[in-house]
């Protein structure tokens, strides 16, 4: 089946869906916002701290389900290949970058700024990468891998521990072990980019 091949007329149910999850992001961002605000001001509005997590929870959850009824559907789109790891890389990176607070005591446990930075770096690594091998070979083979899964598994429970605001020792080992997973999944796609360009005929 071609990426841009629609079996069905209108707007396919799962994109749909994504542009919901889209959509709700500025709904969680804002929230947080807020949130944050209030800790800076010496209120904590817990109403708004759960309501973005249940937000986020809501769209991390459904990332899934999109997929699964665009393949089930027969209703793969070339749109919704692009905006669904785009809902996934601005949500979490919206997440990220929101709950990197050192300066704010009240926010514990929160994002270190080592995380953050490895996550950014790795992705705009990725996108250049992606960019280079396109532009020398025309293509780009994406194969998905364990520690990729792994570590956007644990940045999403990472940034769920964070939104329950429960301080816990295991909380800092545990930000370690998602920055090694993270790390790991950096490497071997840069090794699978090298594998790729290492194809190029030499003149």
């Amino acid at each position: 089946m071609s990426a841009d091949t629609v079996t069905k007329p209108g707007l396919p149910l799962a994109l749909k869906i994504t542009l919901v999850r889209i959509m709700g992001i500025p709904v969680f961002v804002g929230l947080l916002v807020y949130y944050l605000s209030g800790l800076h001001e010496g209120h904590n509005l817990m109403q708004l701290r759960l309501a973005a997590l249940g937000v986020f929870i809501v769209i991390a959850a459904t990332d899934a389900l999109d997929g699964y009824l665009a393949r089930a559907r027969n209703e793969v789109t070339r749109l919704g290949t692009v905006l669904d790891p785009l809902a996934d890389k601005a949500l979490i990176l919206s997440a990220l970058i929101i709950l990197t607070r050192p300066t704010l005591p009240q926010l514990a446990p929160h994002i270190p700024i080592w995380f953050t930075t490895l996550v950014i770096s790795r992705d705009v690594v990725l996108i250049i990468g992606y960019f280079l091998v396109h532009h020398f070979i025309g293509h780009v083979e994406v194969r998905p891998r364990w520690s990729g899964k792994i570590a956007t598994a644990l940045t999403l429970l990472a940034i769920c521990w964070v939104l329950m605001q429960k301080l816990d020792v295991w909380f800092d080992r545990f930000i370690i072990v998602a920055g090694i997973c993270t790390a790991i999944s950096m490497i071997q796609y840069l090794v699978d980019g090298a594998r790729q360009l290492a194809k190029i005929p030499h003149h």
